[in-house]
């Protein structure tokens, strides 16, 4: 079956940096909706027309993947409004900022803490890739027609590299 939107398509990948620093591997196919929330507009376009056996490499850049850094998505926050147990690298939903914190930040965003001091933390709402550029070698291990909840919902279940809060130990990049 040939790659169109509205299919799934299970994929295999390695992500790296342009240095050549692999970032991410995903070994074990993961499914993405074509035409739905999965993937970013780049990644689909390139997978249309292809079936499985497929191998494509691409190069994004920023303004194709993740965006440009924003340093005004960076907050330097009171160390003493957040719990004990907070460590670098945990996610923290904007809705979840306790009352006190900066009101400019915006509230729908997901934030990681980057650094923690002894009477600060700073938090960033800026996608852990923005303002890289990637290379993704992709496979494409099978394709199918997705199901009418999958074209309903606007996904196979998984986003490109959707960052989601975790417990201690940092983002999740899939």
């Amino acid at each position: 079956m040939e790659i169109t939107p509205q299919c799934v398509v299970a994929l295999t990948w390695t992500l790296k940096d342009t240095l050549g620093e692999t970032l991410d591997v995903l070994d074990d196919p993961v499914e993405f909706l074509v035409g739905g929330d999965d993937l970013l507009p780049k990644i689909e376009e390139a997978l249309r027309g292809h079936e499985p056996g497929a191998k494509l490499d691409l190069h994004l850049e920023p303004e194709e993947a993740f965006g440009d850094f924003d340093d005004q998505l960076v907050f330097l926050e009171q160390r003493a409004l957040f719990p004990d147990g907070l460590e670098e690298g945990m996610s923290i939903e904007g809705t979840a900022l306790p009352a006190g914190t900066n009101p400019g930040a915006p509230r729908d965003l997901l934030y990681t803490v980057t650094d923690i001091y002894p009477e600060h933390l700073v938090l960033d709402a800026n996608h852990p890739l923005a303002g890289i550029a990637l290379r993704l070698s992709l496979k494409v291990v099978a394709v199918r027609e997705a199901t009418e909840g999958e074209l309903g919902r606007g996904s196979a279940g998984t986003g490109f590299f959707k960052v989601q809060p975790m417990a201690p130990g940092g983002e999740q990049l899939h």
